[in-house]
């Protein structure tokens, strides 16, 4: 199973739309501490619909405990506007951590530069960044396509 982390998410609509992503696919959803927002908020169970109770939702007080508690063999892959590898030229693993920043700011610098062979890029042309539920998307699918996911 694959597992999606979002770190300090702003943005309630997002993570809804994203924890209904999760759902579809089978994935984790780990939300890492804190939240821009009540996870009893009414745009957020909107977004996520009916299903919001339904997805396994984990929450962190920080990146820091989630990593610690991870299996020692887990990978964890930073999306970022930063990184010069596409996501397509990784190869994932089941177990696979995709972690992604806050709508306004990304992830911290001092991160990725801990990590900079694990940053990982959405190509994209005019603009700087994308939603978060949609780079999540794309993210996921891809892994997903590699570990010919059928749904």
């Amino acid at each position: 199973m694959l597992n999606i982390v979002l770190v300090e998410p702003e943005i309630p609509p997002n993570t809804g739309n994203i924890g209904r992503l999760c759902l579809a696919t089978g994935t984790r959803l780990h939300l890492v501490h804190p939240l821009g927002f009540s996870l009893d908020d009414k745009t957020l169970k909107r977004a996520g619909l009916d299903y919001w109770q339904e997805v396994e939702v984990l929450e962190w007080p920080s990146l820091d405990k989630l990593t610690a508690a991870a299996d020692a063999k887990a990978r964890f892959f930073f999306f970022t506007t930063k990184a010069n590898k596409p996501y397509w030229d990784e190869r994932f693993q089941d177990e696979d951590y995709l972690v992604f920043g806050r709508e306004t700011k990304g992830l911290p610098e001092s991160l990725l530069e801990l990590h900079r062979e694990q940053c990982l890029r959405i190509p994209m042309r005019q603009a700087r960044s994308l939603n978060l539920a949609t780079a999540v998307g794309i993210g996921l699918y891809e892994a997903l396509r590699q570990l010919n996911f059928k749904g």
